[in-house]
């Protein structure tokens, strides 16, 4: 397996909190994170530098969140608040608080007049909005009866000022509709969900006695790179449009309830993540297994080259999760001791890989080819163009090393809300880049291949490289002496 998703963080990265976070493309035009003009910066909670929210007390951030007569919140505020809160209060607690203040704003509106009847109804207006934007973009949140019951008590209350007019019903039931759909939906994902395909160990599969002419491989399934390129990236899109924003926040409230030594009960556990991760490792293992596997160092040659024109087309496509697999693939020791093949490989193109996934600087290379590709996913007219997956291990370690560097709370224990500002705007970057269609249309022979074929273990794959090329010095010798033993003395 590859490296844990949230194990050692990685160097330093940007601190800098843009003045402005813009996430135009799924939360609306009035994205700014400022502070609204009726709100004044006088007060000491919150706290704004430069117009911008940078701390607060967690009821004064609640406050923030909910509408009033003259009030909207911001929706870049509503996104990040609402991803963020989860680390220090419970949905149902949220919405419990959410639903206190909302009796009290409706009990000042509620003298009788026709004016204030008008002002009650463009109230509930904003609270039915506040609620629609909160089940839309973080639905999970609503799993648990106590959430469900906490919304339809403030859905009664709303309904109950426009009791005259069923619109704010119809309004609030198809609210709950959509909600229950996506619900459904996930869970059937859930229960849907791969299972890990296990390492072949089976010493007649592996042990190569007579040359396996007639075996099937990657090339007699797809020998254009350009196709399988693309259906790497229908695979990749397909799988990371289950990856919601509160997993990838779980990264955060996770490792905080680890750090305190005890386990929330409420903390759903990161499948989706370990899913997606899981697919890196096998594309890694099975780019492997294919070169080793094979019996003849002509086909071993051009089954590299293969590989190498493919993960190139995957960094043209913008494809870079897949691109790091293979490039991991054929750098594992069993791949990459094969001298004799590599020495006939025109490896010319496979540094230029390497040079873009070079790990010094941060990875600095790859960032600056994910930042050209960002920049031309926001001008593209073209789905092809739009096209970001960016290598989700890194994507991963760069949220759970800002959340380290940076504490939850100041010191006067005001939550630090440039923080989340910081980890929302990746995390919302994320989020746009999984919405883009796949321009690819899906060949299921080549899929099939790709998520059945049988990959070997780390211990096959050294027996089978063993297999291709001997063993050139002692300590070889002696590796492939105990490899092969212990497998037949295992069948």
């Amino acid at each position: 397996m590859a490296e844990p998703l949230c194990k050692a963080a990685v160097k330093k990265c940007k601190e800098t909190m843009p003045q402005t976070p813009i996430f135009s493309s799924m939360l609306g035009s009035s994205c700014s994170g400022q502070v609204q003009p009726d709100m004044g910066e006088r007060c000491v909670d919150p706290v704004y530098q430069d117009g911008n929210l940078v701390s607060g007390s967690l009821e004064a951030l609640i406050e923030r969140l909910v509408p009033t007569m003259d009030y909207y919140p911001d929706r870049t505020y509503i996104f990040t608040f609402l991803l963020s809160s989860r680390v220090f209060i419970h949905p149902h607690e949220l919405l419990a608080k959410v639903g206190q203040i909302c009796i009290k704003q409706k009990q000042q509106l509620e003298v009788g007049t026709e004016a204030e009847k008008a002002k009650l109804k463009s109230f509930a207006a904003k609270i039915i909005q506040l609620l629609k934007e909160w089940t839309e973009t973080f639905p999970y949140d609503f799993q648990d009866e106590k959430s469900m019951k906490e919304l339809k008590e403030i859905a009664h209350r709303i309904t109950q000022c426009d009791e005259e007019n069923g619109t704010v019903k119809k309004i609030i039931s198809q609210m709950t509709q959509n909600l229950l759909m996506a619900l459904s939906a996930r869970s059937q994902y859930q229960e849907i969900r791969e299972k890990f395909r296990q390492p072949v160990t089976d010493k007649g599969t592996i042990l190569k006695t007579k040359p396996q002419s007639t075996q099937k491989d990657i090339l007699s399934v797809c020998c254009d790179p350009l196709i399988l390129a693309q259906q790497l990236t229908y695979i990749e899109l397909e799988r990371v449009s289950n990856i919601y924003p509160e997993d990838l926040m779980q990264i955060v409230s996770h490792m905080d309830s680890l750090d305190n030594h005890k386990c929330r009960s409420d903390v759903t556990k990161t499948y989706n993540l370990e899913a997606y991760d899981n697919w890196f490792n096998c594309l890694s293992m099975l780019v492997a297994t294919e070169i080793c596997r094979v019996v003849k160092k002509k086909q071993r040659t051009r089954m590299v080259e293969f590989f190498i024109d493919v993960a190139r087309e995957c960094f043209n496509i913008g494809n870079f999760n897949s691109m790091m697999a293979i490039i991991s693939g054929m750098n594992l020791s069993p791949v990459a001791r094969l001298k004799k093949t590599w020495s006939k490989v025109k490896t010319a193109k496979f540094d230029v890989l390497e040079h873009h996934m070079d790990p010094s600087s941060n990875f600095c290379n790859y960032r600056t080819a994910l930042q050209g590709a960002a920049q031309r996913s926001q001008t593209a007219n073209s789905s092809r163009e739009k096209i970001v997956i960016p290598v989700f291990n890194l994507f991963i370690k760069d949220i759970y090393f800002l959340h380290k560097i940076h504490t939850n709370r100041l010191p006067n224990g005001q939550i630090n809300f440039k923080k989340f500002w910081e980890i929302s705007r990746q995390i919302h970057d994320f989020l746009t880049w999984k919405q883009v269609e796949c321009p690819f249309e899906k060949d299921k022979k080549i899929q099939t291949y790709l998520l059945t074929a049988p990959i070997y273990s780390e211990e096959a794959l050294f027996i089978a490289s063993f297999e291709s090329e001997g063993p050139e010095n002692h300590m070889e010798k002696d590796s492939w002496k105990t490899l092969r033993t212990t497998l037949l003395n295992r069948a």
